[in-house]
């Protein structure tokens, strides 16, 4: 049974196994609605790291964009390093990621591997698919606490890798991720950014970035696991995915991989582990149309079931952080 917490002006149901809901009625317009409690949403988000909205009546993409706009206050941020296509339909609006529908998006904080990556995701359901799909979510401190302290302190010592492969046949290619042609323009982004790079004979880009795997909320100074480990290992995969890009690319050339922070290679053990420490601490709720999750990307992994059906999620991405403004555990080498 679920129970309603004040939490002041709203009163939020909360549920075991199921993220804070909100349930709002006569709302009238959507946008004016989200810029009149603004404030009193993101306090609630902070308080819980993630609400579902339900009863918001958001139709399309244009009355989302409007919603997404008046949460956000300063505006909407534009991805980077993009792993796959995703639509825009406007500034800063954005389709979920294009992922094979039968295979799970597991848990992960988006643009973890970026020096600059938004505090607050916002997802916004038009059309529900006929089964799963959700977009389910896992507090990042409670998953911290729960894993083996020794692996805990070699992430804490030498932070996590990630290497990428930026080809023309999966994925984003390297023009699509950095937004431009010129590579030159790619180049000074990897060394500001601390990137090392390394343009292929055949036109494509391999690049790989060390980042901190656990880091402080800026404002509960909370500690986080924070990152994509285990969502862009090779072991995350399915299993015949993975052998096929492993045959045709070699493991140094899969479009993503992640290893400890020392290069050393994260097994197929360690990345269950994390996937199943997530899934034991995952709440998830089925999508609505209409409905509105705020997630705080720092505080609350996010991932993405597997689904059957149509199903179109709009996302937008908001108040940007810095690393460094996180206690980042190792130092980001430019």
């Amino acid at each position: 049974m679920s129970s309603a917490v004040s939490a002041s002006p709203f009163q939020v149901l909360q549920a075991p196994r199921r993220p804070p809901l909100l349930p709002v009625t006569a709302v009238g317009d959507p946008a004016r609605w989200a810029a009149t409690h603004r404030d009193a949403l993101r306090a609630t988000l902070l308080e819980r790291g993630v609400l579902l909205i339900r009863g918001l009546g958001l139709r399309d993409a244009a009355a989302v964009g409007a919603v997404f706009r008046a949460l956000a206050g300063s505006g909407l941020m534009a991805e980077r390093e993009s792993f796959a296509p995703r639509q825009a339909y406007a500034e800063g609006v954005y389709s979920s990621t294009k992922w094979p529908a039968n295979q799970q998006m597991c848990m992960h904080h988006e643009m973890s591997y970026t020096l600059q990556f938004p505090g607050t995701m916002m997802f916004a359901c038009l059309t529900a698919p006929t089964q799963g799909g959700a977009t389910a979510v896992a507090d990042s401190p409670t998953v911290l606490n729960s894993l083996p302290r020794p692996l805990v302190d070699r992430f804490a010592r030498e932070g996590w890798m990630l290497t990428r492969t930026y080809g023309e046949e999966i994925g984003a290619d390297w023009t699509a991720a950095f937004g431009t042609d010129d590579r030159a323009a790619v180049e000074h982004y990897c060394r500001v950014n601390g990137i090392e790079f390394a343009w292929q004979p055949d036109g494509g880009l391999r690049t790989r970035q060390r980042r901190s795997a656990i880091v402080r909320h800026p404002v509960t100074g909370q500690p986080c696991w924070f990152n994509q480990i285990a969502f862009l290992n090779q072991w995350t995969l399915a299993e015949d995915v993975r052998e096929y890009l492993v045959e045709v690319y070699g493991e140094d050339g899969l479009p993503f991989n992640t290893r400890f922070g020392n290069g050393d290679p994260i097994g197929k053990d360690i990345v269950d582990l994390l996937n199943g420490i997530s899934e034991a601490n995952t709440a998830r709720e089925a999508w609505q149309p209409g409905d509105l999750l705020l997630v705080d990307n720092i505080r609350t992994a996010h991932s993405r079931e597997a689904y059957t059906g149509e199903r179109e999620v709009l996302v937008g991405m908001a108040n940007p952080v810095a690393l460094a403004d996180c206690s980042p555990t190792i130092a980001v080498t430019r």
